[in-house]
């Protein structure tokens, strides 16, 4: 079974960082367009904005820090991310309480903490694919799933009511605080990490700043998947926003119930994350990216149904649950085909291409669906998502598209 195979003690403590850091992250769901709408009284336009515009600066300044991040020792540039986030989000408290916070600075926040993700998960992967032996790199990509899905099961709802009972910035104080707990997590994987071999040519030439994206769209399958998850990722992302408006403006949900309805469906991501290993190695990774990518697409229609009470929230779960079981089950999947598709000294720049463009696709729909919303109204954008994203099936790799390249293994 999964949950048996042994990785060692540094991906152990790889693991704990993550988790401190993912939990607290759930805890401060969702918390900077919360503290817009609840504090700043922002209108869609504006808690579109905040999730779109912060975002897509961040992946433009993180463009350039990919080489950097693929020239250096990994579990530094780690140790500096998590210590950029709590810096800018320890701003945020301060700020409230002295009475000075402003929607700026919830934006600049965005574009920081943005960016420091991109770097960080480059080279997180980088430093995964290090300590990891391929044949196991599916099995720690789905304890990472699982971890994640759990936190957001566990974080929103006790966030929610962290909020109501101490203040809307105290989700925000333990997110900040998770990241100190998971450097000093990163700090303690120990040993020796070897130094990035380079060919003696500026790391920080133009064209390594491109290389990331040139590997992805030669492989056809990396490419198709690309592709696919820009879109995918970018019209269910771009919904959050519109729920909170929806859901906490329009229909008068209190912010435990907007957590709720996000947290019990995630119950759903440690079920599809613990089933990964079991359904490729039944099925075959090719009818997984298929059938369970297909499958992620179908559901999101259905929140341009959801009303008030007791009935709109069990919608909202009953949406996002059918949503997370298949992402759960496909997102460590498709983190392995890439890790295993991409030669070592590529993993960096490939990493911080897939993320930039996700994050640029995300920002663009967000931004979109903030301005058809201001236009129409937020369930009217939320119908358009659900349409549009029953077409993303026809960007899914075909079997010849996944198998008719392999990366030669190379050193630069």
């Amino acid at each position: 079974m999964m949950g048996r195979t042994r990785l060692g003690r540094q991906f152990g403590w790889l693991w704990a960082a993550y988790a401190v850091s993912a939990y607290g992250s759930g805890l401060g769901f969702g918390a900077l367009p919360l503290i817009a709408v609840l504090v700043l009284h922002a209108g869609p336009a504006e808690v579109s904005a905040l999730s779109a515009v912060g975002p897509a600066v961040g992946a433009l300044i993180a463009v350039p820090l990919a080489p950097w991040v693929e020239f250096r020792r990994k579990r530094p540039v780690m140790i500096a991310m998590d210590l950029t986030r709590f810096a800018a989000l320890a701003t945020i408290p301060v700020a409230y309480a002295i009475g000075r916070l402003g929607f700026v600075q919830l934006l600049v926040i965005s574009v920081v903490v943005a960016a420091a993700k991109i770097a960080f998960n480059a080279a997180s992967g980088a430093c995964l694919k290090a300590l990891v032996r391929p044949d196991d790199l599916l099995v720690a990509n789905a304890r990472f799933e699982s971890t994640n899905w759990s936190s957001i099961a566990v974080g929103p709802p006790l966030g929610g009511a962290a909020i109501g009972l101490f203040g809307p910035v105290t989700t925000v104080v333990a997110d900040a605080l998770s990241y100190l707990f998971s450097a000093l997590g990163i700090t303690a994987i120990g040993g020796r990490e070897e130094a990035p071999q380079t060919t003696g040519k500026s790391p920080v030439r133009a064209g390594a700043l491109l290389d990331g994206w040139r590997h992805i769209l030669g492989h056809p399958g990396l490419r198709a998947l690309y592709l696919n998850q820009m879109l995918v990722a970018g019209l269910i992302m771009a919904t959050e926003p519109l729920l909170a408006v929806l859901l906490l403006r329009r229909l008068g949900f209190p912010p435990w119930q907007y957590g709720l309805a996000f947290a019990v469906p995630c119950v759903g991501g440690l079920i599809g994350s613990r089933l990964a290993r079991r359904v490729v190695a039944r099925y075959g990774r090719p009818s997984v990216f298929r059938t369970v990518g297909t499958l992620r697409a179908v559901w999101l229609i259905g929140l341009a149904f959801v009303g008030p009470g007791i009935v709109g929230l069990v919608t909202v779960m009953a949406v996002e649950l059918a949503i997370i079981i298949n992402m759960s089950l496909y997102t460590p999947v498709l983190a392995t085909y890439r890790l295993e598709h991409t030669p070592k000294h590529l993993v960096a720049r490939t990493l911080s291409a897939w993320s930039i463009g996700q994050q640029a696709a995300v920002a663009v729909c967000t931004a979109l669906g903030g301005l058809l919303a201001d236009v129409t109204s937020p369930r009217t954008a939320l119908t358009v998502a659900g349409l549009l994203i029953l077409a993303t099936p026809l960007l899914l790799p075909r079997h010849d598209q996944m198998s008719q390249y392999e990366p030669e293994p190379s050193v630069p």
